[in-house]
């Protein structure tokens, strides 16, 4: 599975010749366009398909060595269209005179840290996967992506985006792309989808937190912050604690996610709407953590990481599937009936969804469990 950070909807916009994007900006939307239905087009003829866990889908790989540090590799495209580039940094070596290799390189190192530290996971595969990744891609491009086996980051235009190794959330969240890959597997389509692309910003933002100790009061819940540059209205390409809302602008429209199944996206564009509606599914997972405060990686994180890789999500999970697979997921880890699970259920409901009941649980116990 290929997937990017900047869905196609918003690329598409800023292509327009009607649009008041400079002709600059447009060309570079048009051409990141096009490359990138290039790209998925080779996988649907017949590319070797991405590796997977051993198992069925959702089995989670062997984990029977504690993590042993990443192995990380950058490598520069200098413009071009290929991967992996010119090597110019590898695991050890001091930094580097140009930024986004350092972001890049920091970036991996963080991600494989929350993974390792938190969820004792050693690596993108759970075995010891190497992180590579490649800078420099192409000339003006508008995103960045896990390819199924490395990370590639643009530069971006540099009137609407600028480089994309800048936000540290944008490498958690496509490095979990491969995570999901290896586990759970989600279809990347409609529900199962969005699905795939929440659980992506939910450990996207999870390696931010991780990194700057910030605890669900002080974390932004932002996806994508500092990728805009100053001429932009908006802060982020997505807000996790309030979709809709990460940006308002002229040249870009205005965010159009949802934060309810009541604002659910019908559409055939986008995947059935992966970019979308993965905002539902995000907000019950903001709205969980903030009530229970604290450290979201310390509670919810690890609810969603059993889910994610406990073996009970198919590859065609929906919404109401994944919620119910939660609630079972905290009742089991922290006890039915727990302020976690009752949290869970609350984010659930918080956007629409009425997850089934785990096992053990009653709303005695849930009310008696609020009370504490």
């Amino acid at each position: 599975m290929r997937s990017a950070i900047v869905p196609p909807f918003l690329l598409r916009r800023l292509s327009l010749l009607r649009t008041d994007a400079p002709p600059a900006v447009q060309a570079a939307a048009r051409n990141t366009l096009l490359h990138d239905r290039a790209l998925r087009h080779e996988l649907r003829e017949g590319e070797p398909a991405p590796p997977t866990a051993p198992g069925r889908p959702g089995m989670r790989p062997p984990t029977s060595v504690a993590p042993k540090g990443p192995n990380r590799t950058i490598g520069d495209a200098a413009g071009k269209e290929t991967t992996p580039g010119t090597v110019v940094r590898h695991e050890g070596a001091d930094p580097s005179d140009d930024v986004t290799v350092n972001e890049a390189y920091d970036g991996l190192g963080a991600t494989y840290t929350l993974y390792a530290e938190v969820f004792q996971r050693d690596s993108i595969d759970g075995s010891g996967l190497p992180l590579n990744a490649t800078v420099h891609y192409g000339h003006n491009y508008d995103n960045a992506f896990w390819d199924g086996q490395q990370m590639v980051f643009g530069d971006g235009d540099g009137e609407v985006f600028g480089r994309f190794t800048a936000s540290l959330s944008v490498i958690g969240h496509e490095l979990t792309h491969g995570v999901t890959q290896y586990t759970a597997g989600l279809e990347y389509q409609n529900q199962p989808g969005a699905l795939n692309e929440s659980v992506s910003d939910v450990f996207g933002a999870l390696v931010e937190q991780y990194a700057k100790k910030q605890s669900v009061t002080d974390a932004t819940w932002l996806i994508g912050e500092g990728l805009f540059t100053p001429a932009v209205q908006g802060r982020a390409l997505r807000s996790m604690i309030a979709p809709g809302t990460a940006y308002d602008d002229d040249v870009l429209g205005k965010d159009p996610q949802p934060d309810h199944m009541d604002g659910y996206v019908n559409t055939r564009a986008d995947n059935g709407g992966v970019h979308y509606n993965s905002g539902i599914p995000n907000r019950a997972f903001a709205v969980a953590a903030v009530e229970l405060g604290g450290y979201a990686w310390d509670h919810v994180g690890l609810v969603w990481y059993d889910t994610l890789t406990g073996g009970t999500l198919t590859t065609k999970s929906r919404f109401a599937g994944f919620a119910s697979a939660t609630v079972r997921a905290a009742a089991k880890r922290f006890g039915a009936g727990s302020d976690q699970e009752v949290a869970v259920r609350k984010g659930w409901e918080t956007v629409g969804i009425t997850p089934a009941e785990s096992a053990g649980s009653s709303s005695t116990k849930k009310k008696s469990a609020k009370k504490k």
